[in-house]
């Protein structure tokens, strides 16, 4: 299988993985469960990637706009402020920094941002 199920059905999986993904691209830092954030992760990588493909590929911005749940993130983020920024790195434009266990369940937590 080449993805996570997180315990979720998969429509549940889909919008949350969506939300997450904008939330991390427009806010450039979300703490969430190591497994959540190794998905999250494979998305915003190719997201970004799709902004370096440049505001002229209507392909790439339409790809954008049917995975992100913003319309600002994708044209104000992704396909300028993180285009420009990440325009001469190959990739890895995340990491990881695990965090410890949550109190109430002992899952382990993570922090996925941005790299400069």
């Amino acid at each position: 299988m080449s993805y996570r199920r997180l315990g979720v059905r998969s429509s549940h999986r889909k919008s949350m993985l969506r939300n997450m993904t904008t939330s991390l691209l427009l806010s450039g830092k979300i703490e969430t469960t190591e497994t959540r954030a190794k998905e999250v992760k494979r998305i915003a990588d190719k997201m970004i990637t799709l902004g370096k493909r440049g505001k002229s590929d209507l392909h790439a911005i339409r790809q954008a706009l049917a995975y992100l749940t913003s319309e600002d993130v994708v044209i104000k983020k992704v396909f300028g402020e993180y285009a420009e920024r990440y325009a001469t790195r190959k990739g890895g434009y995340t990491r990881i920094i695990k965090t410890g266990h949550r109190r109430g369940d002992a899952s382990p937590m993570a922090i996925l941002e941005l790299v400069e």
